[in-house]
């Protein structure tokens, strides 16, 4: 099943449940901050997600500070061995970088 996420100014929020304390909530998963939120309901964890990335924000213009950002754009990749040989293998044949072969393989995997 996929996980449904909550969105707002950019910002993504997990939505979880404990049976044990009958609330929801979650944290935003696009910083590396622990910035979470709680609701009885939908309608209120949403609210407290908002409230909380709202929050954030004022708190990094208060410091003059830029807010986190959580994706740069790179990140490493561990493969067998066995696996980054016969990728790398590929590029090569393909007159293209091991980069440029890894994001094609990405891109597929998300168009799908």
């Amino acid at each position: 099943m996929k996980q449904q996420l909550l969105k707002y100014k950019g910002y993504h929020g997990t939505v979880e449940f404990s049976l044990e304390d009958d609330v929801l909530y979650g944290k935003v998963i696009d910083v590396n901050s622990l910035i979470s939120y709680e609701g009885k309901d939908l309608t209120e964890l949403r609210s407290d997600f908002e409230g909380a990335v709202d929050d954030y924000l004022a708190m990094c213009e208060a410091h003059h500070e830029s807010p986190e950002k959580a994706y740069t754009g790179s990140f490493n990749v561990r493969l067998e061995p066995e696996m980054h040989k016969r990728l790398a293998l590929y590029a090569r044949s393909h007159n293209e970088s091991l980069n440029t072969s890894v994001k094609q393989a990405v891109a597929q995997l998300l168009a799908e």
